[in-house]
């Protein structure tokens, strides 16, 4: 293989069909595509082919692939386990290798790539020698680039400069780390009302009362062993439960569920894969999971079929702290169900009317998947607000409004702040006697490093950037989602869990000490914060009023599904669907000053109302 990249290089991105996780994929994409160099993502049909690669027709299709679209560099993803990624990855390297396809057998590959889990990189370097180019995610986007040979003159300067504000917050975390102060962390008060942990407890009591303590922010974090024995996996989970809530630090567990329990729930589930996670299928297995849950709150994924049935299913047997639905998402488009689009909508809308008859809260998660699939920050803060917007107009009462950070890993603190204030500000308008926001703040799903002691820095770090969201308020944010700092490497025990809560709240109460004693900047007056936030929300607010006025129905499933459909909300990292929806991908984003926006083919930033004006001329 050729490691030297010469100017026409055409990257191929790929990954087996089993494994759900895009965001590495869409962020290396990306970058490269920032550097001048042309990307393809693999489709499902490819992605099928790869998780079957020793098949002849299979290997046809996927060959097929690489010749027509001039594809000279093959990188290859899988986060799951590191065995399985070995296995997959290897079968194909021996494939395209035994065919001949690399150069120096006269092929078009001039090389190819491996990115996944530190334990996996070691295995395929292992079987393919140390040399073998691996990424096991600590990179930087400037060490990742350069480790693919792009060179120093193609990166772009968004990437290269360095930001005053995260050397800040990065020199205060590792202060902390290196203090272990958080290891003597106190468990705060918020199980002193009557009814914590009590059939009748709920998220809006814990909420109360820990406002009135003054000890927010409520704790929230994603919980579940993996265990290919399903009977093992359940009795392991309950086990975890009863840790956590012995240690009285998190108040709401949230069960991270199979693909399968979110698809096929009270199914047959024999022959079917089941991708990982905590694989509950019965409504018995949920009141167990209630019951050994307390004092804790519990939470849990919504369905990808039947949603309003299993809403109402884990209303009755979780008590369900708050309900959290994609809308857009989790269908079709990004292989997690198979409702269409406009399906989806309609089911959604269904459950959050249910919901609110409920009087229990609702959390949006649509931000970070659209973000995920290299949307823009306007389009981040928009589509929040419509879904909170038709939320409230469906009867919702409470909002869950969730901010995921470093979501591309390389945008800037100061444009994660000027974005998480913007989306606050836009939907806070919305409040009234009957609808009140809970800001519920988490680190990105790609951040963190698989140097362990190198993510601790990271979560205080972060912590710090969702403090300065509103600095002057206490209060705030009311909700963290602490995800654990090995993240990167593997799934969080009880004590990782409770560690990282530990560091989370430390780094919350030192911070703050040190912004009253004047000693880090105050960001409510910074400058450069301000004008970023000013510009933002003015977009945000104007292409807002401009769908209001020109979509149908706006706040429908059909006027939804029309913004989607159209191309407002633009996804060009789209891995699903790209044929049925080719107005999504028919826009490029890349990063431009800490930040991510719409670029024309010039790669001149185009503002999202003068974008909205053609899309809708061009459909009248």
């Amino acid at each position: 293989m050729n490691n030297s990249l010469v100017d026409n290089e055409i990257f191929g991105f790929v990954k087996p069909s089993v494994d759900v996780h895009t965001l590495g994929i869409s962020t290396i994409s990306n970058l490269l595509k920032s550097c001048g160099y042309k990307t393809h993502i693999a489709t499902d049909e490819i992605s099928e082919a790869v998780t079957h690669i020793q098949k002849l027709n299979y290997f046809g299709i996927f060959r097929k692939w690489i010749i027509d679209n001039h594809i000279s560099r093959i990188g290859f993803s899988y986060r799951l386990d590191p065995k399985d990624a070995k296995d997959y990855f290897c079968k194909l390297y021996y494939q395209l290798r035994d065919y001949k396809m690399f150069i120096e057998n006269g092929g078009v590959l001039r090389g190819i790539f491996f990115s996944g889990l530190p334990d996996a990189c070691f295995l395929v370097q292992c079987e393919l020698g140390k040399d073998f180019l691996v990424f096991p995610g600590d990179e930087s986007p400037v060490e990742s680039l350069k480790m693919l040979g792009i060179p120093f003159h193609k990166l772009p300067n968004d990437i290269v400069q360095k930001n005053d504000y995260d050397n800040m917050r990065w020199r205060f975390a590792t202060k902390l780390i290196c203090s272990e102060k958080y290891k003597s962390l106190q468990t705060p008060d918020h199980l002193g009302y009557s009814e914590a942990g009590a059939v009748t407890d709920s998220y809006l009591k814990r909420l109360e009362y820990c406002m009135l303590k003054k000890t927010l922010p409520v704790i929230r974090a994603h919980v579940g062993p993996y265990n290919p024995n399903r009977e093992e996996a359940l009795k392991e989970f309950i086990d975890w439960e009863k840790q956590l809530a012995k240690k009285g630090l998190l108040d709401v567990l949230s069960i991270g569920t199979s693909q399968l329990t979110q698809s096929n729930f009270g199914d047959n589930w024999d022959g079917l894969p089941n991708g990982g996670g905590v694989p509950v299928n019965s409504e018995l297995e949920y009141l167990q999971i209630k019951e050994a849950a307390r004092p804790m709150l519990v939470r849990t994924y919504a369905g990808t079929k039947n949603i309003p049935g299993l809403a109402a299913l884990h209303e009755h047997c979780l008590n369900i702290s708050w309900h959290a639905l994609s809308f857009w998402w989790f269908c079709e488009i990004d292989g997690r169900g198979h409702n269409t689009v406009l399906e989806n909508l309609k089911e959604h809308l269904k459950t959050v009317k249910y919901i609110a008859s409920t009087g229990k809260p609702l959390e949006p998660n649509v931000s970070h998947h659209f973000a995920f699939r290299g949307a823009d920050d306007i389009t981040y803060i928009v589509s929040a607000f419509l879904a909170a917007k038709t939320a409230k107009l469906s009867g919702i009462k409470h909002l869950i409004l969730q901010n995921m950070l470093n979501t591309p890993k390389y945008t800037w603190g100061i444009q994660d702040l000027a974005k998480g204030r913007t989306m606050l500000k836009i939907i806070k308008e919305l409040e009234d006697a009957n609808f009140k926001i809970s800001l519920q703040t988490r680190a990105g799903l790609d951040y963190f490093s698989p140097d362990l002691e190198k993510a601790k820095i990271q979560l205080a770090a972060v912590t710090a950037l969702m403090d300065d969201i509103e600095p002057d308020n206490e209060n705030s944010p009311q909700i963290i989602h602490v995800v654990s700092y090995s993240e990167a490497v593997r799934l969080a025990t009880p004590d990782v869990i409770n560690e990282s809560i530990q560091i989370t709240l430390s780094a919350l109460s030192e911070y703050r000490k040190l912004r009253r004693q004047g000693e880090i900047e105050n960001m409510k007056y910074n400058m450069d914060l301000h004008l970023r936030e000013t510009d933002m929300y003015e977009e945000a607010k104007e292409a807002v009023l401009f769908l209001e006025k020109h979509i149908p129905n706006l706040y429908s499933a059909e006027g939804l599904y029309k913004v989607f459909e159209k191309g407002c909300f633009p996804v060009p990292y789209l891995l699903n669907g790209k044929d049925k929806y080719p107005h999504a991908i028919g826009y490029a984003t890349t990063i431009k000053n800490g930040g991510i926006c719409v670029v024309d083919e010039t790669g001149s930033k185009i503002r999202t109302l003068d974008r909205y004006k053609k899309i809708i001329t061009n459909y009248e």
